[in-house]
């Protein structure tokens, strides 16, 4: 069998069942309503041999400021023949001269950087069944009037415009905020995804915010099966082990070509990483 054989095409509805199991298959917890999530966002490629999928790639635009690379997945049978560089030469076009952000893998971290990505982070997942915590009295429940400040709070702190993802996430999950001088000064968003519930993004001003703002949703969710995805530099990790989120896995987050970080030097970031939007 070989990868010349094989046709990369845009992703349709039909592919989706192979999908789903191609995730399976890679040891991702993707149902397939995680992934009509992510498809109706990006622009999705799938690779086919003779009706078969065998392996998929995702491009999640957000306007013109920058695009992520999720979903980057490739059958076990056909691994080590080319086919991961030409799902990733098919998403570098449909991105057009966007930067690229991605959440890679050890085995996927030599080609990335052969494409001209660079490292920037890491990210640690935890998951597991919250335990029992007070709900914090600094944060409250957002309305649908809370959008448009989130997605501006967002944007300083992502460094993107994300409110087509932010608007799609409150559509299918809840947001709350903390507030100061009567404005939106952190948020977080807790969604379905994968065994039980994911929780992210989150953004505060400060990690104690942003500590909180998870607080609030374990609070609501004692003996319920969550994920948060954070990184090395928050120092979070034994904080969520404590909390029944042990650390399983991750991540390396990378770029192409460097972006300038627009954050606020004030601000915690906790973005969904690659495997989540997914």
């Amino acid at each position: 069998m070989q990868t010349s054989r094989i046709e990369i095409v845009p992703f349709g509805p039909d592919h989706l069942e192979a999908a789903v199991a191609l995730s399976r298959q890679a040891g991702w917890p993707h149902r397939t309503e995680d992934w009509q999530l992510a498809l109706a966002l990006s622009d999705g490629m799938a690779a086919v041999e003779d009706s078969r999928v065998v392996g998929t790639v995702l491009v999640t635009p957000y306007k013109g400021d920058c695009a992520t690379i999720n979903m980057v997945i490739v059958d076990e049978a056909m691994r080590g023949r080319g086919l991961g560089r030409k799902l990733m030469d098919a998403a570098l076009l449909a991105a057009g001269d966007r930067p690229l952000r991605l959440v890679a893998t050890t085995a996927g971290l030599p080609l990335y950087q052969k494409l001209g990505f660079h490292e920037t982070g890491t990210v640690l997942q935890h998951q597991g069944l919250a335990g029992e915590i007070a709900a914090p009295a600094e944060t409250e429940a957002a309305t649908d009037a809370d959008v448009a400040g989130i997605a501006q709070l967002d944007r300083l702190a992502f460094g993107a415009d994300r409110e087509g993802l932010l608007s799609y996430l409150a559509g299918v999950g809840e947001f709350a905020v903390t507030r100061r001088d009567d404005r939106i000064s952190g948020f977080a968003c807790l969604r379905p995804f994968g065994r039980g519930e994911v929780i992210g993004p989150v953004v505060g001003a400060g990690l104690g915010e942003a500590r909180k703002l998870i607080e609030h949703f374990i609070a609501k969710r004692p003996g319920q099966f969550l994920r948060v995805d954070t990184t090395a530099e928050t120092g979070l990790s034994p904080w969520l082990a404590e909390h029944g989120l042990a650390h399983v896995g991750g991540g390396i987050t990378m770029k192409k070509p460097l972006i300038h970080d627009a954050a606020d030097p004030t601000t915690t970031t906790f973005a969904l990483a690659s495997q989540a939007l997914g």
